[in-house]
């Protein structure tokens, strides 16, 4: 490792280095937040929800003591919630267990609720100068094309490959410099395609780049095809003009979120059925279902969905939360009070231009 060109790399950072509010501080509270941020989602996506967090709970102790509707519902839209779940339960350790002092290492960062390897890395090496190295999809790039490792990058052997080379080039000096060079490296110069060979402060010793083999680098595995379901979803319409809303487990896909009720259809089913199925498992009642409201697309990381809303009516019995949390009668105007997840945010963007209407009027 040592014709790695390292000064070239931290000297290339410095000159470059995207203004990134998270990078103005030392402060390893504001650190983990944007690393939790951070993970699957873009840099210009964070930096929004990133100033807001930081006004609404701008200490540990604040976001320890803040409900965790409020929490999600500042989340709301980042996506991946179970990250703020565990946010809010790791805040809530650190405020009453740790007097409101971050973990200064790895080992202990990873004591905490929804921190990872990854994670523990990047805030220990950013905050404390902890010689740790980060591995995520940029650093992998960077370093297989760098040393012309052709294994595949979806295997667990070859991640820990990666690792071993990042943890013997980490410095001593700088560890939280070196990382974020590297990472800022992969997002901005050695992207997936047309890398910027160019401008790389690594390419004289790039093997890819020096072999033209920018384009086959790194290798990585077809997916698997991802599944895809129909979902059919109730708008459940009371005497009063209102619409049921439910609220999903914590151990749950999108815990803590509310949502409309329904489920995916099955086989021989039709999307009518499949909503009488489900709503009749989840609430206990019998609807009659009447126009579909609208449809919509939404992909989540491992499967997609067509979610189909529809007018319903309850014929029979008082719903119950079954399979949720709670249950809650609101108008059209509260929802923007509750956290949603994304699809049927799309759904409640189309349905407060109904303001105004009384809801009846769609089911008769």
């Amino acid at each position: 490792m040592g014709d790695f060109p390292l000064n070239e790399l931290l000297d290339w950072y410095n000159k470059n280095k995207r203004e990134m509010p998270w990078r103005n501080t030392s402060d390893p509270y504001k650190i983990w937040v944007s690393e939790i941020m951070l993970q699957q989602t873009r840099v210009d996506t964070v930096i929004p929800y990133f100033h807001n967090f930081m006004e609404k709970f701008p200490t540990v102790h604040d976001l320890a003591d803040a409900k965790q509707q409020t929490v999600l519902k500042i989340w709301e839209g980042l996506g991946y919630y179970s990250r703020a779940r565990n946010m809010h339960k790791a805040a809530q350790t650190v405020s009453e267990d740790l007097g409101g002092i971050m973990p200064d290492s790895y080992d202990e960062l990873k004591k905490l609720k929804g921190i990872g390897p990854y994670t523990a890395a990047a805030v220990s090496s950013i905050a404390f100068d902890e010689k740790r190295a980060v591995l995520d999809g940029n650093v992998l790039r960077v370093l297989c094309r760098y040393f012309d490792i052709e294994e595949d990058i979806r295997s667990s052997k070859t991640k820990k490959r990666v690792q071993k080379i990042a943890d013997d080039l980490i410095p001593e000096q700088n560890p939280g410099d070196f990382n974020q060079a590297v990472m800022e490296l992969g997002a901005t110069v050695c992207s997936p395609s047309n890398p910027q060979c160019d401008a790389c402060p690594l390419s004289v010793g790039c093997k890819a780049y020096n072999m033209a083999k920018t384009d086959s680098l790194p290798y990585k595995s077809k997916a698997k095809k991802v599944p895809h379901h129909n979902i059919s979803v109730g708008l459940i319409v009371n005497e009063n003009s209102e619409l049921l809303i439910s609220l999903r487990p914590d151990d749950a896909m999108l815990g803590g979120l509310w949502e409309l009720p329904g489920g995916k259809k099955e086989s021989g089913e039709s999307l009518k059925q499949a909503l009488e199925r489900e709503l009749n498992e989840e609430l206990g009642v019998r609807v009659d279902v009447y126009d579909e409201f609208m449809s919509l697309k939404h992909a989540y990381s491992h499967f997609k969905i067509t979610m189909h809303a529809f007018w319903c009516r309850i014929n029979n019995g008082t719903p119950v939360p079954k399979s949720s949390e709670d249950l809650k009668w609101i108008t059209i105007e509260e929802m923007d009070e509750y956290p949603f997840p994304k699809a049927n945010k799309v759904l409640i963007k189309e349905l407060n231009k109904l303001t105004g209407n009384d809801l009846t009027d769609y089911i008769r």
